[in-house]
């Protein structure tokens, strides 16, 4: 950042250009990703999600490629795949694709986590009919196996009701908290 002088004689930073450009170069930006991979990690997902995650989330541009992706986070483009395919069916971010380039191109939902809330719902569908389809194929006199699958069962399908209830309170909190002070309420 260039300085100038004021009327005290003291030299004082010029603001930037370009605030954006220099967001997404941020130490502070930097520091974030790398402290969101490592949260995500305590919580049991890879780093490289949290870091993938936390990237997109904090990009000031529409969309990123795998390729910028790969250089910013000085990951290998394998990593990046991989990641980025599980993140996409976690619902956690979606593909964008650009008419006539071969490129992959990453985007986030400003609600990122009622997205993830409505893909987990689907997660959480499968889970159940997984545990009711071996559950009837499970021999009556199996009292145990068939008691814990019936309990896995029917966990599954309250954890959806629930969550269907969870995503629509999330989303009546979010309208009524989501007043920025730095927006334009308009």
């Amino acid at each position: 950042m260039a300085k100038s002088a004021n009327r005290t004689g003291r030299s004082k930073p010029e603001p930037s250009p370009d605030p954006t450009e220099d967001w997404e170069t941020s130490e502070r930006r930097r520091e974030f990703i790398e402290s969101f991979g490592v949260l995500r990690e305590l919580a049991g997902s890879p780093r490289m999600e949290g870091r993938v995650l936390a990237y997109l989330m904090t990009s000031g541009k529409p969309y990123v490629s795998s390729a910028e992706l790969a250089g910013a986070l000085k990951a290998s483009a394998g990593s990046i795949s991989g990641t980025t395919r599980r993140l996409i069916e976690m619902g956690f971010i979606a593909r964008h694709a650009i008419p006539g380039d071969r490129s992959h191109y990453y985007t986030v939902d400003d609600d990122i986590w009622g997205t993830f809330l409505a893909g987990e719902r689907r997660y959480l569908d499968r889970q159940r009919a997984m545990f009711s389809d071996l559950l009837a194929d499970v021999p009556a006199t199996l009292t145990g196996p068939r008691r814990r699958l019936r309990n896995a069962r029917n966990y599954m399908e309250w954890l959806a009701t629930y969550h269907r209830k969870m995503l629509a309170d999330w989303k009546a909190y979010n309208e009524t908290h989501n007043i920025d002070a730095d927006e334009d309420p308009s």
